[in-house]
């Protein structure tokens, strides 16, 4: 049994949230650990409520604030924010830990919007400010304990100082993440207290779309040979009245809705509808939430109707009165209905479906489904195995999160087909990045390798290098919280591995595991884990013998786990590393310049020199002049003014710098 270090309540293994607190239990397993990660702080402040205060008695100060606090908790919390702490009348909440959710920026901001559009009879003063914190993932906010430390809060709060009355204002780094789905009004930069600069700031007005969605680009690069498979299956389903399921499966980003879209241009065509439902990842209404909003497109139910409006025209679409009556329970249009058979109600599911496929082809698109409630799932499988001799299409997206919670999905249905997504190959992935880029094509590569061929990746780096004006600078806080919520989601055990092969780099060997966690207990089953789940790539050779080598599938997701560790544990991990090498090579060649990276990200500078020296000597043999001289100067900076070695790494620098820049000449003179 797993207890949950939060609330004491002991929970079935494979469990990955308390039965009792919901809270995680792989951040709950963590318990004391720091993490550095980028979580987006929100600010909320009442309007006059100090002067006020004064003339109430206590009493009645705690009835006025005890509602108030609740509804911002409430709002907080149905966004998966974590309400940090209260302040009198100000709260403090954050959002990207202890769990990342990869639109964590956007979360709050939405969160923020809710609350000031949400409270009455008050006004309020809102901020958010996005940046790198250190997270105490073991921290019990509800017991006082603090969560978040670093400037990312301080700012927050020195926003939220300068927000107007009835306002939402954000710091640089959240407009940034969010732009695309926030419509935002420039706002004066802030004077902040201790801050050295003017604080730039933007005032959030209102969302640009429905949560969960997000702007595709008008081009499709590659994914010729997937449409023709999924223009197969149609022909099949609307020529032969064959109903079928399919489930696109990929990560964040690689391309599934933007597929999707194009198929269903290729249905209309093709003489089909296509209807189009998504599940949230927070605030969802109703189990059935993504379906619910199909029905509502086939019988031209709008949001804006009221129930009395909603029911009319559901009536009107649905002649069967228990049919109608089951559907209206569904869409929330009979808060009192109910059904005591959940297979009625999908028996009524179904009826409903047969005569809306009788009248065209259609297909159903039904959008993150890995965030999907049982109930929704069910039904799902359920339509694909009872339908028969209509043309229908029920086209799932999901991340391969969907096959943790339900491994046997599609299992044993009579017409079923998963479509694993994979990353753009190399040439189209450059074609991508030079459509963002409008670049040189040596930047676009450079580009589209670094991304690992995910279409959000491309345009999310293409963007940072267009507004840098530089290809290098920091991971975009969009890919990084993308990338953290994919390890978040992953189990203790696991997240934990991958974070120590971090800290080995991008190839990394089974020894220098071992030696960083002290043993060897479940390790193979751990690395066969993070394989199957496309993280790391087991290596056929080694350059080590005797020992296993791995690689990540993604160097991005390398660096993202890299980031999350403190420098003291960085420090302590790499030293673990160093001591691997040195037992393990010759000491010589990149082996001696992987001891000194290792040695100086230890804190000990004593001991990488003479491994940059040595790696220098080696490259001078091999007339690497240029990258002597820069291992030369990397072992300067490491030695102290006045130490006996400053003169010889010196004239050892100057002696490869001047080589370096005499070898053009001597290959000329070659050649003539």
């Amino acid at each position: 049994m797993l207890k949950c270090s939060n609330c004491g309540q002991e929970n079935p293994e494979g469990a990955r949230f308390c039965l009792a607190c919901g809270q995680p239990l792989g951040a709950a397993a963590a318990a004391g650990r720091d993490e550095r990660r980028i979580v987006s702080v929100v600010f909320v402040d009442l309007v006059g409520f100090t002067s006020r205060s004064e003339s109430l008695d206590p009493e009645d100060v705690q009835a006025f604030l005890a509602p108030y606090h609740d509804f911002v908790r409430r709002e907080f919390e149905s966004f998966s924010g974590v309400v940090e702490k209260f302040i009198g009348d100000a709260i403090v909440a954050v959002f990207g830990a202890p769990t990342a959710y990869g639109d964590d920026a956007e979360r709050a901001v939405r969160a923020a919007l809710a609350v000031r559009d949400g409270v009455d009879d008050v006004q309020v003063r809102i901020a958010v400010n996005t940046g790198e914190a250190l997270v105490s993932l073991g921290a019990r906010p509800e017991l006082g304990e603090a969560m978040v430390a670093g400037d990312v809060v301080n700012t927050a709060s020195r926003l939220q100082s300068a927000a107007p009355v009835g306002g939402v204002i954000v710091g640089s780094e959240t407009y940034a993440t969010t732009r695309d789905a926030i419509e935002y009004e420039a706002a004066a930069p802030v004077d902040a207290k201790g801050k050295a600069e003017p604080v730039e700031a933007w005032l959030a007005v209102r969302a640009l779309h429905a949560a969960g969605e997000r702007r595709q680009s008008d081009d499709l690069v590659g994914r010729a040979r997937e449409l023709e498979v999924l223009r197969g299956t149609w022909e099949r389903v609307a020529g032969e009245s064959v109903p079928h399921l399919v489930t696109v499966l990929g990560p964040a980003g690689i391309g599934k809705t933007r597929l999707a879209q194009e198929f269903e241009e290729i249905v209309a065509e093709l003489g089909g509808r296509s209807v189009r439902g998504r599940s949230l990842p927070y605030r969802e209404s109703s189990a059935y939430f993504a379906f619910s909003t199909q029905v509502k497109q086939l019988c031209g139910i709008f949001e804006s109707d009221s129930p009395e409006v909603g029911l009319q025209k559901l009536r009107e679409r649905v002649p069967d009165e228990n049919v109608a009556r089951h559907l209206a329970i569904l869409l929330g249009l009979d808060p009192e209905g109910s059904v005591e058979d959940r297979e009625e109600l999908f028996f009524s599911v179904r009826v409903f479906i047969e005569s809306v496929a009788r009248e065209q082809p259609t297909m159903l698109v039904l959008e993150d489904i890995h965030w999907a409630d049982r109930g929704l799932l069910d039904l799902v499988e359920l339509l694909a195995a009872r339908l028969r001799d209509l043309p229908v299409l029920i086209l799932t997206l999901a991340r391969p999160e969907l096959l943790d919670a339900r491994p046997a999905w599609g299992g044993g249905l009579p017409a079923y087909s998963a479509m694993p997504l994979s990353p753009l190959s190399s040439a189209e992935a450059e074609q991508l990045a030079q459509l963002r880029l409008g670049q040189s094509m040596e930047a676009a590569s450079k580009l589209a390798d670094t991304a690992g061929g995910n279409p959000l990746f491309i345009e999310q780096l293409a963007a940072t290098m267009a507004e840098s004006s530089a290809a290098g600078g920091s991971m975009p806080t969009t890919i990084r919280g993308i990338l953290a919520a994919r390890l978040d989601a992953l189990p203790a055990e696991e997240r934990a591995l991958l974070l120590d092969a971090a800290v080995v780099g991008k190839t990394f060997w089974r020894g220098a595991l071992e030696r960083i966690a002290g043993g060897t207990d479940g390790l193979s089953g751990l690395l066969g884990a993070l394989e199957r789940r496309d993280l790391i790539v087991r290596d056929t050779g080694s350059i080590i013998e005797g020992e296993q080598q791995f690689g990540f599938k993604h160097v991005l997701i390398r660096d993202v786990a890299y980031e999350l560790l403190p420098r003291a544990e960085r420090r302590e991990r790499h030293a673990r590393v160093a001591e691997f090498f040195e037992e393990s090579t010759a000491e010589l060649g990149e082996a001696a310049a992987a001891l000194a990276r290792h040695w100086r990200a230890a804190g000990a500078p004593e001991r990488a020199v003479p491994y940059l020296i040595r790696a220098g000597e080696q490259a001078e043999h091999g007339w690497a002049k240029d990258q002597a001289a820069i291992l030369y100067r990397e072992a300067l900076d490491l030695v102290p003014e006045g130490d006996g070695q400053v003169a010889d790494l010196r004239r050892r620098l100057a002696m490869a710098r001047a080589a370096a820049v005499h070898i053009p000449d001597a290959r000329q003179l070659m050649t003539d």
